[in-house]
């Protein structure tokens, strides 16, 4: 999916949305579990019952990593089916991969064709090399990681480098890798004037952000210091706070109540 397809969705939905599919089985409604894939049916009625009020899907591979085989099958039917009955919207690997050489080559393949992703969360820290491998497939993008929402951030991103914070050398430095056709870079929520900030340094990039909701992370706050009102420049996630609205068979239901939620105040943001 290029950018114009996305700012496209994102203007005509009224929403910038991005659901986290973080499917813990110990989570879902226990009445699925007599499913055939317990994990790929609570995705899909979540997916069936969001689809209209979000632009973007993101699911966290390690929560279909732990189950070995079975749960790389979950993802890759999560996948298809989005692809299948829902082409518009954007899919996120939230992977947090990198390596160097053929490791990233691979791993690049096995996201964007075998599994065929949209985009594909990726470390910077290894540099140029490890990241570029991701570069060279077409309307597909990179997220990297830029500033996490996580308390540890500060131990490494803050630090002193070239008289600013190292996550501001990140992005200086990763930017000149691609443009805002191909990157995009996770800032926390938990992190708003870092967020205005950043959108200054990188005004047409698209940002992904976590960390509304259950990490404590102000939706207002965020669309202030970081929509670009020509592109959006926003994806927001939000994963616990829709899925697991509930764990009775109305968790579909819930789960759409609470997307429906935020997209209605994306709606007036934008």
């Amino acid at each position: 999916m290029n950018k114009q397809q996305l700012v496209e969705q994102i203007f005509a939905k009224k929403s910038f949305l991005c659901v986290g599919l973080d499917t813990d089985i110990n989570k879902i409604p226990q009445h699925l579990l007599e499913c055939e894939d317990p994990v790929f049916e609570f995705n899909k009625q979540i997916i069936d019952a969001t689809a209209q009020y979000t632009v973007a899907y993101k699911p966290n591979t390690a929560f279909y990593e732990v189950y070995g085989a079975k749960g790389w099958e979950s993802l890759d039917k999560t996948i298809n089916y989005i692809k299948a009955n829902y082409p518009e919207i954007f899919v996120i690997a939230d992977a947090k991969r990198g390596d160097i050489g053929n490791t990233s080559a691979n791993y690049a393949r096995a996201f964007f064709e075998t599994m065929k992703s949209d985009a594909i969360t990726v470390a910077p820290y290894m540099g140029l090399d490890s990241v570029e491998p991701f570069l060279g497939f077409e309307d597909k993008w990179v997220i990297l990681l830029a500033l996490t929402s996580n308390k540890g951030s500060k131990d490494f991103q803050y630090l002193n480098v070239n008289d600013h914070e190292l996550y501001k050398e990140v992005l200086t430095k990763s930017s000149t890798w691609a443009d805002d056709n191909k990157m995009m870079y996770v800032v926390g929520a938990t992190h708003p004037e870092e967020l205005g900030e950043i959108r200054q340094m990188l005004p047409n990039h698209f940002l992904l952000v976590p960390g509304v909701g259950a990490q404590g992370g102000d939706l207002a706050a965020v669309a202030k210091f970081g929509l670009n009102k020509e592109c959006c420049g926003l994806l927001v996630n939000s994963s616990r706070g829709i899925i697991y609205a509930s764990k009775e068979q109305d968790f579909a239901e819930k789960a759409a109540e609470e997307a429906r939620k935020l997209q209605e105040q994306m709606a007036a943001f934008l």
